[in-house]
């Protein structure tokens, strides 16, 4: 029983993996809200989930050890989004991962003054909200929860 439990709850997180990152690219593409570089990094676990659990899935082998490898890029995830709230709220300031363009290898002043007059995201501003709550306090929420439910869960692999 307990290992349909374990393929239950991966299946789970894989749509909701698959589905936070369509509402994510929704919202960039087809509302218009640019993600700022802090958004951008807090897709990776969603990312890391849909890739390793499919990967777990497929080879019907290693569900525990992907189980901790997911499980570990929420905590980063989690983390990341802290910090972002955080920087929303004015607690911390923001680091230069904030103000990161794509870098050029030895550009030309041309390139130069592109890079210069394409206008970056800050990530102190919330340029999308849902319910008063933003994008980066609901991706904590997730994370911590994800990331808590596979840790829970860890206790159905000993049991195996």
């Amino acid at each position: 029983m307990s290992s349909v439990k374990n393929r239950l709850l991966l299946n789970s997180i894989l749509i909701l993996s698959i589905l936070t990152l369509c509402i994510a690219y929704f919202i960039e593409y087809f509302l218009g809200h640019k993600p700022c570089n802090l958004c951008l990094i807090e897709r990776i676990p969603y990312f890391a989930a849909i890739i390793f659990i499919s990967f777990a899935l497929f080879l019907n082998k290693y569900e525990k050890i992907i189980s901790i490898v997911v499980g570990l890029f929420f905590i980063f995830g989690a983390i990341v989004s802290i910090y972002h709230v955080g920087i929303e709220k004015g607690i911390f300031s923001e680091s230069l991962m904030c103000n990161i363009s794509n870098t050029l290898d030895n550009p030309t002043s041309e390139e130069l003054l592109k890079e210069l007059e394409k206008k970056t995201i800050s990530c102190k501003e919330v340029t999308f909200s849902l319910f008063g709550i933003s994008l980066a306090t609901l991706n904590t929420l997730i994370s911590i929860l994800v990331a808590g439910i596979i840790f829970k869960n860890l206790k159905n692999y000993e049991k195996n």
